[in-house]
């Protein structure tokens, strides 16, 4: 099992916070011999009796080397083997990547930055790691 990301009790407290409830710690996937795990698995139980409840998989990433555009090949990169093998298992869990503030304001937020979430169609949550918060869910 992978080291934990140094905000992942961060982005638990604000998912909590934000009305979800942590199902996995990690999600672990296996599919064709190969074992992955998520950082997260959550859901949240809508009101109406007729719809589903919502489930998550959420991804972290601190973005913590001195090159964000490594980071965030990096975060794509396992971000699309997380999509392609959730689609297989469990198709109606949506797939996030979970970034601090200052990587939004930083190098998502830039012309790049925004090519790369558009053109791949990344869902984003944005958090606050000093207020253990979700700032903002992009989708």
């Amino acid at each position: 099992m992978p080291a934990r990301d140094i905000y992942h009790t961060a982005v638990i407290k604000a998912l909590v916070a934000d009305g979800w409830t942590i199902t996995n710690d990690p999600l672990y996937l296996a599919y064709g011999g190969r074992e992955l795990y998520v950082d997260i698995g959550a859901e949240r139980v809508t009101i109406a009796a007729e719809r589903d409840n919502q489930k998550i998989a959420v991804e972290i990433k601190s973005f913590l080397s001195p090159s964000p555009v490594n980071d965030l090949q990096e975060a794509v990169g396992q971000y699309e083997v997380y999509r392609s093998v959730l689609k297989e298992l469990q198709p109606k869990r949506q797939l996030y990547l979970a970034v601090p503030k200052r990587v939004y304001e930083g190098i998502f937020s830039e012309r790049f930055g925004q090519l790369i979430l558009n053109s791949i169609g990344i869902n984003l949550i944005v958090f606050d790691e000093q207020l253990e918060r979700i700032i903002r869910w992009i989708s």
